[in-house]
């Protein structure tokens, strides 16, 4: 794999941490600042969603040969997630050009959806990466998620006097994987035929 490709690669993985965490994390203090329900539920929803990606990550960490298709997966939904909902939707394009934390919120979507896409054309560039991360030519998707990994060993070594194993790493990502998506599923079964489209905003914070 050339120089290009990798530098590529990883630009394309600081690019989502920058837009998958650090901007959204920033517009949800400050939502609940301003005591902004409908942007708060957006992001409390997305952080729920996003959940699969940080999961990716340390199936990442254990070579499961399927962790960079539940990467792009992960991205799909976390995109889809904050234009979803019909009433936050409405809400937002309430308000003028002049609400700081409205028009940020509606950069950082449009900002999110295209950095989503770019990553998704990037792993389908190596394709055979994202059915089998195991091969030498997908050692470059494997890097990134190599600072996750040491703060994962030192906190696991602090707490458990142990190594942070590859072994270890990919039983507790497909553990949580499997959790994750029986909440999903109980979401899509319960949950959205009752409420569809509508993620009661209005509602949010109430006892």
């Amino acid at each position: 794999m050339n120089i290009l490709t990798q530098l590529s690669v990883w630009l394309s993985f600081q690019l989502s941490l920058i837009f998958i965490l650090g901007i959204p994390l920033t517009l949800f203090c400050w939502s609940i600042k301003n005591k902004s329900k409908a942007i708060t539920k957006l992001l409390s929803n997305y952080w729920k969603i996003s959940l699969l990606f940080f999961i990716s990550l340390i199936l990442l960490i254990g070579e499961f040969k399927f962790a960079l298709l539940i990467t792009n997966i992960s991205i799909i939904i976390m995109t889809t997630s904050v234009w979803f909902w019909n009433d936050i939707n409405d809400e937002l394009n309430e308000f003028r050009i002049s609400n700081a934390l409205t028009t940020t919120t509606k950069v950082w979507r449009w900002s999110l959806t295209f950095i989503s896409l770019i990553f998704i054309i990037q792993s389908f560039k190596n394709i055979d990466c994202i059915s089998f991360i195991n091969s030498s030519e997908c050692e470059i998707w494997l890097k990134p998620s190599t600072n996750l990994y040491l703060i994962l060993n030192n906190i696991f070594n602090f707490l458990f006097g142990a190594s942070f194993s590859q072994p270890v790493a990919k039983f507790l990502g497909l553990f949580a994987l499997l959790i994750y998506v029986l909440g999903l599923v109980q979401w899509a079964i319960i949950k959205l035929p009752k409420s569809g489209r509508n993620s009661g905003f209005s509602n949010y914070g109430r006892d």
